[in-house]
């Protein structure tokens, strides 16, 4: 049986800044904007947004895994998950894993619909139904797209109405480039695994750009959270302290070198786990940068 540390290391949780840096960004942005007004906002239903979301996501990895075992894409020679390559879990039982925790999911999506708006009822269950179909839309070179919808625009957008029952362009905005550095993520690890993918017939934008075009990509990703995060600044979104992020530009360049220098899986074995911290510590520096905005001069 496996142990309970394999149970939650199934889940991938060193990926659970791509779920839950969207909602905290757009957390912050609100109270950056709506602070002096705290009876018209539901902290708590923030909070709930947070869980549901991180659930979610950990739920789609387990499913998503599943599918790539199913179809031949993870297979003994992998870099990557290898708990059901290695026969740590039956397939089904990882299935019906992830299949429970996209339940708990929806369980709390259907509660703070409940306690906001129905609008947030439409935006969850498009996010389902894009997460059950993950898999499906990653072998036709739509996983890059689906990803920055899920993560760069509907957690925003849902945490936003659900918060402020309405909808926040400014909150959405300081949540694209996190969405940038989150397909980054799934770009890396689509860019290794080219090699097994292809041995499956499974067609990821990485593997129809080829590698030098995705290295290019990768950098265009990356350096383009950054760049985004500039213009949100001068066109007086955030404020000048919302250049934070700027420090974390070393490991950027870091994680672009190593792209840059590939030249088989093993090279950029690590690249995505780099991409999710990347994610964490540039997120952590925005969030940190909005939140202590109100009380500059």
């Amino acid at each position: 049986m496996p142990s309970l540390k394999q149970w939650f290391l199934a889940t991938r949780p060193w990926s659970f800044p791509a779920s839950s840096m969207p909602v905290l960004v757009t957390i912050a942005y609100i109270f950056s904007t709506q602070h002096g007004t705290p009876t018209l906002i539901n902290w708590w239903i923030g909070a709930l947004c947070l869980l549901g979301a991180v659930i979610f996501h950990f739920g789609g990895n387990l499913v998503s895994d599943y599918f790539d075992f199913k179809t031949g894409v993870d297979r003994e020679d992998n870099t990557g998950q290898r708990f059901l390559v290695d026969g740590i879990f039956e397939a089904k039982t990882l299935l019906v894993y992830g299949l429970v925790l996209i339940s708990i999911g929806s369980v709390i999506g259907l509660f703070i619909t409940w306690k906001s708006n129905i609008y947030v009822l439409f935006i969850g269950l498009l996010g389902f139904i894009l997460t059950l179909l993950y898999s499906k839309i990653k072998y036709n070179a739509l996983g890059d797209l689906c990803v920055f919808i899920i993560f760069g625009i509907l957690e925003s957008v849902g945490t936003s109405y659900a918060m402020l029952n309405q909808f926040n362009l400014n909150a959405l905005l300081c949540t694209v480039p996190v969405g940038f550095l989150v397909v980054a993520i799934l770009h890396a690890n689509n860019t290794r695994d080219r090699e097994f993918d292809n041995r499956a017939n499974v067609k990821t934008l990485a593997m129809k750009m080829g590698l030098k075009a995705s290295k290019i990509y990768y950098a265009v990703l990356v350096f383009g959270a950054y760049f985004m995060n500039i213009v949100l600044d001068i066109i007086g979104i955030t404020g000048i302290i919302s250049l934070l992020p700027l420090l974390t530009i070393g490991m950027a360049c870091k994680n672009i070198n190593m792209m840059h220098k590939c030249e088989k899986a093993s090279d950029i074995a690590s690249l995505d786990g780099r991409s999710a911290q990347l994610v964490l510590w540039f997120s952590v520096a925005l969030i940190a940068s909005l939140i202590l905005t109100p009380w500059l001069p």
